[in-house]
């Protein structure tokens, strides 16, 4: 690889931004594609493919095999509430290789023995993020699932301020209309607040903690995939 594009590429994860490196399997020229250039590209719908499910690999345009490089950040979880929820969906999330934050000022909830080996932090959503806990982004998601506006309210604002590729709530459709009613006092636009996932998971129908997390892990699947998300009945 030219060092050029090694640079380049190093300062898009550095960044943490997506890029894909396109290799000619015949002469071995490469160019680098950045996701924000990927709509424009003459490759884009493969390479659209490629960037959504994560991998490398072999593809075939205008009669010549192409290899494609796929990087993509580290996907980041952020769970605001460490509630019976959380506990459920914590060893599902390491399953699903995402990297799993749980904040919540309680103390009595937000404890190592109800978190085993997860990484907790015990402040405000608005204290720890950006300080405790870096700064989220168009690779991270967040769910929030304390029922309590004090806590969740500022974590939602962070999350849509920073463009999150999922943001969903817990909550009754009467909670999410006082939560929309309140974000729209504090200034976020009809298009952004449509942008959270409330009621929070796919309509599974699910009742115990571990179903609701199953719930919310595939819709957060689903989002970070591109798939579309099926109608509730």
């Amino acid at each position: 690889m030219r060092t050029d594009l090694l640079a380049e590429l190093n300062a898009e994860r550095a960044a943490r931004r997506a890029a894909i490196l396109v290799t000619d399997i015949a002469d071995g020229a490469q160019r680098l594609v950045r996701e924000a250039e990927i709509a424009a590209d003459p490759l884009g719908t493969v390479l659209a493919k490629h960037l959504a499910s994560g991998k490398s690999g072999l593809v075939e345009a205008d009669g010549r095999t192409l290899f494609l490089t796929v990087q993509v950040p580290p996907v980041r979880l952020v769970v605001v509430g460490a509630v019976h929820i959380s506990q459920a969906m914590a060893p599902m999330a390491v399953g699903l290789d995402l990297a799993l934050t749980v904040i919540d000022p309680r103390t009595a909830f937000a404890t190592p023995e109800r978190f085993p080996g997860i990484e907790l932090v015990a402040e405000w959503p608005d204290a720890a993020l950006g300080q405790s806990v870096p700064p989220l982004d168009r690779y991270s998601a967040l769910a929030a699932l304390t029922h309590d506006p004090k806590i969740d309210d500022p974590a939602l604002k962070a999350a849509l301020t920073a463009g999150c590729f999922y943001v969903g709530a817990l909550g009754s459709r009467k909670t999410h209309a006082a939560r929309v009613a309140r974000l729209t006092e504090a200034g976020f636009s009809p298009e952004q607040i449509g942008r959270i996932r409330a009621p929070i998971g796919l309509p599974l129908g699910a009742v115990s903690p571990a179903e609701i997390a199953l719930a919310v892990l595939a819709e957060i699947v689903a989002a970070l995939r591109r798939a579309p998300r099926p109608e509730v009945a």
